[in-house]
């Protein structure tokens, strides 16, 4: 038989002698232990993947630990726990070989595509000069003279070189802001349509005008010009497909974080999956606040509190049965869920008046610390030029006041690992210079800003993965949802179409508005 009851009212009786008998068992435990750990033969079935110390591991005793801590700041970047919670196999790091390869695949196929069309755009820039120059250098003592309307059309031919030229540097020649998995469509069709339309003019032009070496020199320059217009109505449709297509709205996208359940919703027009989730993820950067892993550790500890409480003592013997004691363990934690919301309420009360408290008290610290700042320029507009301080002087003489009070209120709502002191230091020069005000100041760290405000090595994350059941290339429907997942967390986006909205008018007679005020000259009085 199997009993199960709380540790903090049971067997207190009997603390003090457990209490020694665990000391000495740890004790001889770590004598048997330290040999091997000498010897380094202990054989593991996983690796360990620790994170630098720039990035502290938040476990799930962090909190608990918080009032513990010294009050030094460079004590908020460093945590020690007994094991890491990222751990990965040997499957793991071959699946990490192989993203790293693909990574390198990636990089291939993009340079590849940059140069099939640098080539290609080479190739169409120097067409019609070569249709114009080739009949003057191979036989040009042969040719026809060329009157005024044939003048006037090399200066057509220049400035529409030139305006294409421009179309084309503004509209392709762009710093690629992503790697998508497959090949943007439209893109490649234009790049087809491009290639088989110059080479139908180079195949035109060395059958009837190379082999018969065509003497009318005007008729030659007009087929560049034609030729030159052609691109240019090309360039159009490019900027139809690439551009404007887009720019209506026909889909509206929720966005949901899966740790925290943030979400976003965004409108976004005719788009394949792959570009969908390149806007998605641009507008994550700047509309979602930053992911904190240490928020979420909140209900794993309450969680582990309520089963560290429990402890399972088997009066019949070793050889009873573990169903028994797991039956036992679901019972008391069901007589314990009574009272658990009883706990929430009060650990979110008492946290919510902790985290005003330390905001008050920093509040008065920026302030009076802004304040000295005031009397420092005061006393600074009667030193020499020579003796002034610069802000970021300035800023490391007035940061030890108030970075206690920063201090601990990072700590209390978990946002330490995402402030080091030399981006405070910044952010408090970046003030001073500008001459802004402590609310000015305070407000990257009251309130939790979007991703981009902070660190670009704490936040960014430098591979995603697009999951879609349909194909990345095809467009957006109604009813589609595809996820962008990270290492930390994944993004699952939701996508429905706008209803069609029929809007109908009812006109309304002017006259329908007036009526008429009869009053009676006669009363009772």
């Amino acid at each position: 038989m199997s009993v199960a009851m709380d540790t903090e009212s049971t067997y207190s009786g009997y603390s003090h002698y457990s209490g020694h008998s665990k000391k000495a068992h740890r004790q001889g435990r770590d004598r048997h232990k330290s040999p091997r750990s000498k010897d380094g033969s202990r054989s593991e079935k996983s690796v360990t993947i620790q994170t630098p110390p720039a990035e502290p591991l938040l476990g799930n005793d962090a909190s608990r630990a918080e009032e513990g801590q010294d009050d030094n700041w460079g004590e908020t970047t460093t945590a020690i726990t007994g094991t890491s919670e990222h751990s990965i196999s040997q499957e793991d790091i071959a699946r990490i070989s192989k993203d790293l390869e693909d990574s390198v695949g990636l990089d291939c196929k993009r340079y590849l595509s940059l140069t099939v069309a640098a080539v290609l755009g080479l190739l169409v820039f120097l067409t019609p000069i070569a249709f114009i120059l080739l009949p003057q250098i191979l036989w040009r003592d042969d040719l026809e003279p060329c009157g005024t309307v044939c003048e006037g059309l090399f200066i057509s031919v220049a400035f529409k070189l030139l305006i294409l030229l421009i179309g084309t540097w503004a509209l392709f020649f762009r710093q690629p802001k992503a790697d998508i998995p497959r090949v943007f469509l439209f893109r490649a069709l234009l790049l087809v349509l491009i290639f088989l339309f110059v080479f139908s003019y180079w195949l035109f032009y060395g059958v009837r005008i190379l082999d018969s070496k065509d003497t009318n020199y005007q008729g030659i320059v007009q087929y560049a010009v034609s030729l030159v217009d052609a691109l240019l109505f090309i360039h159009y449709l490019a900027i139809v497909l690439l551009e404007l297509r887009q720019l209506q709205p026909m889909f509206t996208v929720k966005v949901v974080r899966s740790t925290d359940g943030e979400s976003r919703y965004y409108s976004l027009g005719h788009l394949s999956i792959q570009r969908a989730a390149l806007v998605v993820l641009e507008n994550y950067y700047r509309d979602f606040t930053v992911y904190n892993p240490a928020l979420l550790t909140a209900s794993k500890s309450r969680a582990a509190k309520h089963m560290a409480g429990l402890k399972v003592y088997n009066v019949d013997g070793p050889g009873n049965n573990a169903s028994g004691q797991s039956r036992a363990m679901i019972a008391a934690a069901a007589r314990r869920r009574d009272s658990s919301h009883n706990e929430l309420y009060y650990e979110e009360a008492d946290h919510e008046r902790r985290v005003k408290k330390r905001r008050a008290r920093l509040v008065v610290a920026v302030e009076e610390a802004f304040t000295h700042i005031k009397r420092l320029q005061a006393e600074e507009q009667q030193k020499a030029p020579g003796e002034m301080m610069d802000p970021r002087e300035t800023a490391q003489a007035i940061f030890p006041s108030m970075a206690r009070a920063l201090q601990k209120y990072l700590r209390t709502t978990r946002q330490q690992q995402y402030h080091s002191m030399e981006s405070i230091l910044q952010h408090l020069s970046f003030c001073i210079t500008n001459n802004m005000t402590p609310k000015a100041f305070l407000e990257r760290y009251l309130n939790p800003g979007p991703t981009l405000q902070y660190d670009r090595d704490r936040w960014f994350s430098k591979q995603w993965t697009l999951i879609s059941e349909e194909a990345v290339t095809s467009g957006l429907q109604d009813g589609i949802v595809f996820v962008l997942k990270c290492l930390d967390f994944s993004l699952v986006v939701n996508v429905k179409k706008i209803p069609f909205i029929k809007l109908s008018e009812e006109f309304i007679d002017p006259k329908s508005h007036k009526f008429v005020l009869r009053l009676q000259s006669e009363t009772s009085v």
